[in-house]
């Protein structure tokens, strides 16, 4: 009977690989995160940056709904029009403003994971900015006046995901350069997931019904720096500021 219990589990498992599903250890599509040396979970150590123009339109990231197009409520329209004929003035990035999440992840800038159990930092090169994600099991804070331009993270794992929920926002931040806007109803649930050696797929479901018809969803893959003593840099934010510094060291 012992014998023909561990067939059936490895005739199982070949099935499972042969399907292209994870078994237990795999991240979705067979690869299997290196873990952090301090906890038993995916080591996100490093410093991560999306790819140049992805925070240049939030739309061109959507993954739901397929066609591609936020699902603003009809009151909400012409306030993204505004915005849209009016961008180059009045981003709030360009004015130096927090970015907000999730644009803070997907904006042209790179920024340091630093990884304990019950906290992960995430610094970014943009104008000193730092978030915390509280990962003790802690509750949101509540009624936080005027809101917070990163919101409250509280996060934890899901297998090899990390996942994030994040509310408490203030109504001053956009997703993106093309002027796609939220109220202060915001709630971004994120989930990070380490795809490859050097990818990490960033993933936020949307949600505000003060601004939309229905939650929306983006992914976006994150890479990993591995140039020789590449590091987040400082970069003071002015209107008009020249390319971060780490940027104009990458090109070197």
């Amino acid at each position: 009977m012992k014998y023909r219990f561990t067939s059936l589990i490895v005739a199982m498992a070949a099935l499972a690989l042969s399907a292209g599903a994870p078994v237990f250890g795999q991240a979705k599509g067979g690869y299997t995160p290196p873990k952090h040396p301090w906890e038993n979970h995916p080591d996100f150590d490093g410093i991560w940056q999306a790819k140049a123009n992805a925070g240049d339109d939030v739309e061109k990231l959507i993954v739901d709904p397929s066609n591609k197009k936020i699902p603003y409520l009809p009151a909400a329209v012409a306030q993204k029009t505004a915005n849209a004929k009016n961008k180059a003035q009045a981003d709030p990035v360009g004015k130096c403003f927090m970015p907000g999440i999730p644009r803070l992840m997907y904006m042209n800038y790179p920024f340091q994971i630093f990884q304990t159990e019950k906290y992960i930092m995430v610094v970014s090169e943009f104008a000193h900015i730092y978030r915390q994600i509280f990962m003790d099991g802690s509750k949101h804070l509540e009624d936080v006046p005027g809101g917070q331009w990163l919101g409250d993270s509280r996060g934890h794992w899901d297998g090899d995901s990390l996942l994030v929920d994040v509310i408490g926002f203030n109504d001053h931040t956009w997703f993106d350069k093309a002027g796609n806007y939220h109220s202060d109803q915001l709630h971004v649930e994120e989930r990070y997931t380490r795809t490859g050696a050097d990818t990490l797929t960033y993933e936020a479901t949307i949600t505000d019904p003060q601004t939309f018809s229905k939650p929306w969803k983006i992914s976006v893959p994150l890479n990993l720096h591995k140039e020789p003593n590449f590091r987040v840099l400082e970069y003071e934010c002015q209107d008009l500021a020249p390319p971060s510094p780490s940027a104009v060291l990458s090109k070197k």
